[in-house]
């Protein structure tokens, strides 16, 4: 079989290993530039590739294309492919073709790397060989084409879903649905959310989603959509049947007629968003029949990801944490609500067609000062003029750090939340997040 993977990064690159493992022929096509190590690994694979264009007459005799997900999904060259009736699909969707073993999928706007991760940790901690793959580390495919796990746990994207089809987890997680990348969506929340439960179709009856009963686009998703699937939720507003739920200071998991109890303050995260998460994850765990005791102990053990809500350092009484990884409006909700000291806050980046009404109040109540960080700060300054008495423009790290240690006193908290992307003046949220704890470690 003839396969054309278009884009060269961590998700192309894996999908053209495995293609290559699986013995088809395969050529990798990026309208940009490799980066030389993707370059040599392309090399020492012995897989064709062309970069800086896309080249339709060697496309045109593809049996399948591989897109990754960074890829627009009405670029021309999709489109003249798409006229040739040549099939499209994602590296989530070629991957899962080829292991019969369990997949957890895990999406959602926020939540999804730190309810991936954690699920993880729960299965690893219980003897299990299981893999994190996906949006989050190693792609899917690239797993695969370096051996296969008697598990996998996925990070899974809007971008990685628009084109799977027959991806079918055995258990599928939405975290939560808020608005996000809603540029990409004509600018429609219910195409947002009908992407993301493309996560469902495939699903049938012996098979499990696990969804937040608190979230109002996931409730409304489920009426829309047929999920086959058993449904399991968690919530923090509401006692369940089955799940997980809060009661007083407790989360109380059930399923098939074990219950046990997690107190919330001996979770490893803090913030009510991380008691959703540690919520989603134990779930996943009971399905997997981890025992009870096992669970509190991996809930209570996980430490935070890096760039999100991150401890950075503290300085004459000025604390710095990093939640780079925080590139929505909802995700920066979280991080201001799960802060109780007084906030010098940076924002800023690519705007991706945010409404920054829902931090208002927070912002209010919490926010001294608003340190700018991006090519085009006026979105912010309209936003936040009359909720906080001091905002100031900066267009690097170094400055933004500067400005906001400047502006905090001791018992203050420097939060890096952008609510944006990074693209403006980094190559992505990763370097963002990096060059911020090495300007907070200069100072």
């Amino acid at each position: 079989m003839n396969v054309v993977v278009i884009g060269a990064g961590e998700s192309g690159l894996g999908a053209a290993l495995l293609a290559k493992k699986l013995g088809h022929e395969v050529l990798v096509s990026d309208s940009g530039s490799l980066r030389p190590q993707r370059r040599q690994q392309l090399l020492q694979a012995g897989i064709p590739f062309e970069e800086g264009q896309h080249d339709l007459s060697r496309m045109l005799g593809a049996d399948l294309i591989i897109k990754s997900p960074g890829i627009a999904p009405n670029s021309p060259v999709l489109a003249a492919l798409r006229q040739q009736g040549i099939p499209i699909i994602s590296e989530i969707e070629f991957a899962a073709q080829h292991t019969r073993a369990p997949v957890v999928a895990i999406t959602g706007t926020n939540g999804k790397s730190t309810t991936a991760t954690l699920t993880w940790h729960l299965l690893q901690r219980s003897g299990m060989d299981v893999a994190l793959v996906g949006n989050i580390g190693k792609s899917f495919a690239g797993q695969l084409a370096e051996r296969e796990a008697a598990c996998y746990v996925a990070e899974v994207s809007s971008f990685q879903l628009e084109d799977c089809y027959a991806f079918k987890p055995w258990v599928a997680v939405i975290t939560n649905i808020t608005p996000n990348h809603l540029d990409r969506y004509e600018y429609s929340m219910q195409r947002y959310a009908d992407t993301k439960f493309r996560i469902t179709q495939a699903q049938d009856a012996s098979d499990y989603l696990i969804y937040c009963a608190d979230d109002a686009e996931t409730r409304a998703g489920l009426e829309r959509h047929q999920v086959k699937a058993q449904c399991l939720a968690f919530s923090q507003e509401k006692t369940l049947s089955q799940g997980a739920w809060l009661h007083h200071d407790q989360i109380v998991f059930s399923l098939n007629q074990n219950s046990f109890t997690m107190p919330v303050p001996k979770l490893g995260l803090r913030g009510k968003h991380n008691v959703y998460n540690s919520m989603a994850a134990g779930i996943v765990a009971r399905l997997f029949d981890i025992k009870n005791d096992l669970i509190r102990e991996a809930l209570s053990d996980f430490r935070s990801l890096e760039h999100r809500l991150e401890w950075v350092a503290d300085i004459k009484g000025v604390e710095f944490i990093n939640d780079s990884k925080a590139t929505s409006v909802n995700a920066t909700w979280y991080a201001l609500e799960s802060i109780n000291k007084p906030i010098i806050w940076i924002a800023g980046g690519v705007d991706k067609g945010n409404d920054y009404s829902m931090l208002t109040d927070l912002v209010r109540r919490k926010v001294k000062a608003l340190v700018c960080l991006g090519v085009d700060n006026r979105k912010l300054h309209e936003a936040f003029s009359n909720s906080v008495d001091l905002i100031v423009n900066t267009n690097n790290m170094r400055d933004a750090v500067k400005a906001a240690f400047h502006l905090a006193a001791p018992g203050d908290c420097v939060l890096l939340s952008p609510a944006c992307a990074s693209f403006d003046l980094f190559e992505n949220y990763e370097e963002r997040g990096r060059q911020f704890k090495e300007c907070v470690r200069d100072l």
